[in-house]
């Protein structure tokens, strides 16, 4: 799909709405994780969160009529939800067991700048104000950790660059492969990547003989739902039908957000340098979105067809 013409066709309130949705709900789901990696091995409940939201979503989009999967696209909907979900989520969740959710997001704030450089490879570069957004609002996640700590596990470090960059080519790649039409795009994903989660939490010996806690489960259960359910489906969806700088905006503005839900759920306090960085973050998405269009490719010079034989 042409991604000029997807964000001239697109309705404007459904990718604010779909924008909404990720950049709030995806920002609370660092601290859901790490309220579920309290009760449930790290590979075992993310393969539960996305069998379950990928099976109830693929029953009610069968349910309404929605035509199934064909082999093709079941095979590039598993390779998509291998990068996006497997390597990218998987690789998130792995290296929270060992860093705070604040340093997590800050590793996955690279994603729209690895999604420009895919994506560029392509022939789909940002526009120079784009590029300009991307560079404030990294600078804003920079300046939100400066008291951080940044002594990380080195392991966790190259886990979550390895996440953000694989994260940042699926979706960029998905964008050319034969995938199902709209939620079942979702729906298939989300199945594939689950049962991959499920087969190697087998494999590694991980308990399931568990019993925990009502904070726990109740994480599981909002990744689930908002994290898995809504969110991911409003994110492939922003993957469909605008550029790549904006559907991964919601990189910068998840820091700033996991920091709010910080503040009000978990007892952390916020110094005089987090407002600035908020303010840096939203306003370097803030061209993002307003230069949402790609840059115009180079057109090569006309060879004639004699020069070919």
């Amino acid at each position: 799909m042409n991604s000029s013409a997807a964000s001239r066709t697109a309705p404007p309130l459904l990718v604010l709405l779909a924008m909404l949705t990720v950049y709030v709900v995806w920002g609370s789901t660092y601290l859901a994780i790490r309220f579920a990696l309290e009760g449930y091995p790290p590979l075992f409940f993310p393969g539960v969160r996305f069998v379950v939201a990928g099976s109830v979503l693929y029953l009610v989009l069968r349910l309404r009529g929605h035509v199934a999967p064909t082999l093709r696209q079941w095979r590039n909907a598993a390779a998509i939800g291998v990068l996006l979900l497997n390597v990218g989520n998987g690789g998130v969740v792995i290296a929270e067991r060992w860093v705070g959710s604040a340093l997590a997001a800050t590793a996955v704030a690279t994603v729209p700048l690895w999604a420009s450089v895919f994506a560029g490879i392509w022939g789909q570069w940002p526009v120079r104000m784009q590029w300009i957004g991307m560079v404030i609002g990294f600078a804003g996640i920079v300046v939100l950790n400066l008291g951080g700590d940044f002594a990380a596990n080195p392991i966790a470090a190259a886990l979550l660059m390895v996440a953000s960059a694989t994260w940042a080519f699926g979706s960029v790649w998905s964008r050319r492969l034969d995938l199902p039409k709209g939620l079942m795009s979702s729906a298939s994903q989300m199945f594939a990547a689950g049962v991959v989660f499920i087969v190697v939490s087998a494999l590694r010996g991980e308990s399931w003989a568990l019993l925990p806690s009502v904070k726990s489960a109740g994480a599981l259960l909002y990744l689930i739902v908002f994290g898995s359910l809504l969110a991911f489906s409003a994110y492939m969806y922003l993957v469909q039908n605008v550029t790549p700088s904006l559907a991964t905006s919601y990189a910068y503005v998840n820091p700033v957000v996991a920091l709010l839900f910080g503040l009000t759920l978990g007892g952390e306090h916020i110094v005089r340098s987090g407002y600035v960085a908020i303010a840096l973050v939203l306003f370097g998405v803030a061209l993002i979105v307003y230069y949402n269009r790609p840059a115009q490719p180079v057109v090569a010079p006309t060879v004639p067809a004699e020069a070919d034989a």
